[in-house]
């Protein structure tokens, strides 16, 4: 045989070994991911933005298979899918888990707090908020990896909500938690059940309203289509939705790969609060166009919103020490930023 030949045969066999460590290297890592957001939804498109991105920026080693709108669990029982290993991903939020701890509810909706999403996520990266909120995932198996803020939610009605008064009597959809007794105390009737209900419930007329999400994603489900009032711009819900990984799941894999799905995490972040502040604004001419009614609550509304919010916060933090740490964190840091006296 050649020279040539035995060149020829030799880097042939280079480049099918090559060739097999690429293909045992693709898909290297599976990991399943739950939300409860619609595919079609603006939500559900950066999701799978974010997928690919990571798909992408991992060379084809990391492949997220996805579940749009709850359809393995119900969206409130994302998270021990995820950390029990029936999923690996929980893509929800932390205010769906106060059951297990009432500190949730301050990494997933702090009602009545920040004004503006860069303000939360300000908390979260430099007022050490990250530290002290994934000690708390990680006692229930789970690390968390990051937040995305649409910004402001916007409640639906079937009823005019033009201020505090109007909420006499509103029976409307509320996530379980903190929301439940503050509207309540303010002479609503919160009935908590699974963001996949929402429209089946107000075309039945079981609800008058929903505390669903913000206003883009509102048309999106059709809200709107059904009800004809709505807040906005938003006051009372500025939900974090999280991306939460199986703590065991997230120490299994490579740094490389950890950084990968935090850079991506953190664009979907950046992306989705400057996407929402386009989106509602047209939605809410849209809205205006089809004469749907939207309510800016008065400063002296959104006040009385605010006080009775944060006088919740500290009932809520007595319940345990986790929870009083991550209020008394956010709370410094609010006087910090001046948005609180």
């Amino acid at each position: 045989m050649s020279f040539t030949n035995r060149a020829v045969i030799v880097a042939g066999a280079i480049a099918l070994s090559g060739g097999l460590a690429t293909a045992a290297q693709a898909q290297e890592h599976t990991l399943r991911l739950q939300t409860h957001f619609a595919a079609e939804s603006v939500s559900g498109q950066m999701a799978q933005e974010f997928i690919d991105d990571v798909h992408v920026m991992s060379g084809g080693r990391v492949n997220i298979e996805a579940f749009f709108s709850s359809s393995v669990v119900k969206s409130v029982e994302t998270f021990d899918a995820a950390a029990t290993g029936i999923l690996d991903v929980d893509m929800t939020g932390g205010a769906y888990q106060t059951g297990k701890n009432p500190a949730f509810q301050f990494v997933g909706d702090i009602m009545g707090g920040y004004d503006t999403p860069w303000q939360q996520y300000a908390w979260l990266y430099h007022g050490g908020g990250f530290e002290k909120a994934n000690e708390l995932y990680n006692q229930f198996g789970m690390e968390l990896v990051g937040w995305w803020i649409p910004g402001q939610e916007s409640m639906s009605s079937s009823r005019p909500l033009r201020g505090v008064e109007d909420l006499q009597d509103w029976k409307f959809r509320s996530p379980p938690g903190l929301e439940t007794e503050i509207f309540a105390e303010m002479g609503a009737k919160p009935v908590v059940m699974d963001f996949t209900e929402i429209f089946t419930a107000l075309e039945t007329g079981i609800i008058d309203g929903a505390d669903a999400s913000g206003l883009a994603n509102n048309v999106s489900m059709g809200l709107y289509d059904l009800v004809e009032h709505a807040t906005y711009p938003g006051f009372h819900s500025m939900p974090s939705d999280h991306l939460a990984v199986n703590k065991a799941v997230w120490d299994g894999l490579p740094d490389d790969i950890k950084r990968i799905i935090e850079v991506a995490m953190q664009k979907l972040a950046f992306r989705t609060t400057l996407a929402f502040e386009v989106e509602n604004n047209k939605a809410a001419a849209e809205l205006r166009a089809r004469g749907v009614n939207l309510y800016d609550w008065s400063a002296e509304d959104r006040r009385t919103f605010r006080v009775a919010a944060q006088a919740a916060w500290q009932r809520w933090a007595d319940r345990t020490p986790e929870a009083r740490a991550l209020v008394d964190s956010h709370v410094q840091f609010l006087g910090e930023l001046g948005l609180i006296e």
